[in-house]
């Protein structure tokens, strides 16, 4: 069974005025996700109490080849993501939706309406902590990627020299290959 497109969902590119608030937005959606699996007490924390620190939203939105969109509901603002994307490889590099409309489609909607931008992507690779269940079931259940690999303290990410570290809680990688089918 095909998951249903939500069709008030479309993208709109971040304008200069409104970075500051996608990076807010970006890390309230990203605490919210770890306040509910852990609590207030969490310990998986990059800076200033974030999960997701200005520096690694920065960096993804200023990235080569990087694309940063808003998500919006009938018009309204209602998350983000950021994309690149290089020949028939594309990554999502960041993508939330505001916790108070979760489990309308709107994420899904959004991804489908990324996948339709960059049809020439063969290939599209995403990682995700290994706490985030939400975000599991929505890469794997919802929008057909893969868990690929685990990078933790024994198997570090070679671009994530953190990830060696003793403090290292983990992260999937993901990828979706595409293909065409033909009747």
């Amino acid at each position: 069974m095909k998951a249903k497109i939500n069709d008030n969902v479309t993208l709109s590119p971040l304008h200069p005025d409104d970075r500051e608030q996608f990076i807010l937005d970006n890390q309230w959606a990203f605490k919210y996700g770890a306040t509910e699996e852990f609590g207030l007490r969490d310990n998986h924390l990059e800076e200033d109490g974030e999960i997701i620190s200005r520096a690694t939203i920065e960096a993804s939105i200023d990235g080569a080849n990087a694309e940063t969109y808003r998500i919006l509901l009938d018009g309204e603002i209602v998350g983000g993501a950021v994309i690149s994307v290089e020949g028939e490889c594309g990554e999502l590099e960041l993508l939330f939706v505001n916790p108070e409309v979760h489990s309308k489609g709107i994420g899904y909607s959004a991804w489908c309406l990324i996948e339709q931008l960059h049809p020439e992507v063969r290939v599209w690779k995403t990682n995700t902590p290994y706490f985030e269940k939400r975000n599991i079931h929505f890469y794997v259940n919802r929008c057909g990627f893969h868990i690929v690999e685990y990078f933790n303290r024994h198997h570090p990410d070679a671009n994530d020299p953190e990830s060696a570290s003793e403090n290292s809680d983990g992260m999937f990688r993901f990828q979706k290959v595409m293909i065409e089918c033909h009747d």
